[in-house]
């Protein structure tokens, strides 16, 4: 494959890979998502649907987009009731996941700014502006809140310090206060040279009590397996968004789904005991949730068999059999060897047919089958 690039000098849009290579949205779903993203902050404050039909994303595939962009935390949903009775929907949209939590923040009404207090009642104190928090760009139902703080308004003049043995100013309207008496001098000493005393050697520095150390109760599972639990964890939230983890909470709970590996469970046993039974009433919180389930999910301890115990080998005895002496092993309590066993059946004639069997026990003449 050849590909040919240039940057552009203007006019775009910078796209994380994370979306551009999702493998989970499809080619509407990040266009969409591409296209809020580079709109101007005058143009969000129209419904999703609407900036959708502009780039030709109608019907079915736009609702199919949309739940994509919904199920991966892309876009959040809430609807309020205004005074009037009418019901709207605020729609949010990010270019990175969000959780519910975290866009039930941003979609939250803005408070309405509070009155400056007067600035011949209040004190030289609380005349400084109050810079409130920016907010992100939100599409849909209302625009961002902009900073209500007065950036023109200079900041009071400081009174210069006072000169070194000058009388403090005081405030108007105040009585004024007295002049500090002056301090007293030190007394005068006499030069006399300075007695030289050894120097202690310096001390070696102490540990700070307040410094972390590490835990020597803490278990030191196998890096391999840590690295195997902590995968396990991450990839929930392909599953299930509301167990959507980060990188050191996974880290903290892999500690604890080391032990499932350890008592022979596999992956997706592990897997499988945190998706199941989905509670009725949600997941609050994605951390507790798991904690909870590798504790009281964790198989048992598997079960050391022991091993059997050989009854011990026979000695080796002398075979009473013809030929050279050689010895054997007996298995129950026999004097000749299998070879000398096998070799006396071989050598006993061939058993008389039961027709001749029963013509010697009659004493009368064997009748052949043929003369029947």
């Amino acid at each position: 494959m050849l590909r040919h690039a240039i940057a552009p000098s203007a006019r775009y849009t910078k796209a994380s890979n994370d979306v551009v290579r999702h493998p989970r949205l499809n080619s509407d779903a990040k266009i969409l998502l591409l296209y809020v993203q580079g709109l101007p902050g005058d143009a969000t404050c129209k419904p999703l649907s609407e900036l959708a039909n502009k780039v030709g994303i109608k019907g079915r595939a736009y609702q199919k987009a949309k739940g994509q962009l919904v199920e991966h935390g892309y876009v959040h949903e809430r609807r309020s009731q205004a005074e009037g009775g009418r019901w709207l929907t605020d729609q949010l949209v990010a270019n990175t996941p969000l959780t519910g939590e975290q866009a039930l923040r941003l979609l939250r009404p803005p408070a309405p700014p509070v009155a400056a207090p007067s600035v011949a009642a209040a004190p030289p104190s609380t005349q400084f502006p109050t810079v409130g928090e920016p907010t992100p760009r939100v599409a849909g139902g209302y625009e961002p809140v902009e900073d209500h703080c007065d950036k023109t308004t200079p900041h009071p003049p400081t009174e210069p310090e006072p000169a070194p043995g000058s009388a403090p100013r005081s405030a108007p309207g105040s009585a004024p206060h007295p002049a500090p008496a002056p301090a007293p001098e030190p007394p005068q000493q006499t030069s006399t040279p300075p007695s030289r005393t050894p120097t202690p050697p310096p001390q070696a520095p102490t540990a700070n009590p307040q410094t972390p150390t590490a835990n020597p109760q803490t278990p030191t599972a196998n890096p391999a397996q840590l690295a195997r639990a902590e995968r396990v964890l991450l990839s929930l939230r392909h599953t299930r968004r509301e167990l959507r983890l980060g990188v050191a909470e996974a880290r903290d709970l892999a500690v604890e789904a080391v032990e499932w590996f350890e008592r022979g469970a596999s992956e997706a046993d592990l897997r499988h005991a945190l998706l199941a039974e989905r509670p009725q009433e949600g997941i609050r919180s994605a951390v507790g949730f798991l904690r909870y389930r590798l504790h009281r999910k964790l198989p048992e301890p598997p079960v050391q068999h022991q091993p059997c115990e050989r009854p011990p080998l026979a000695e080796l005895v002398e075979c009473s059999g013809p030929g050279e002496p050689h010895l054997f092993r007996p298995m129950f309590g026999e004097s000749e060897c299998p070879s000398c066993r096998r070799a006396a059946a071989e050598a006993e004639p061939e058993p008389l047919p039961w027709r001749e069997r029963i013509a010697l026990i009659n004493g009368t003449p064997a009748v052949s089958p043929a003369g029947g």
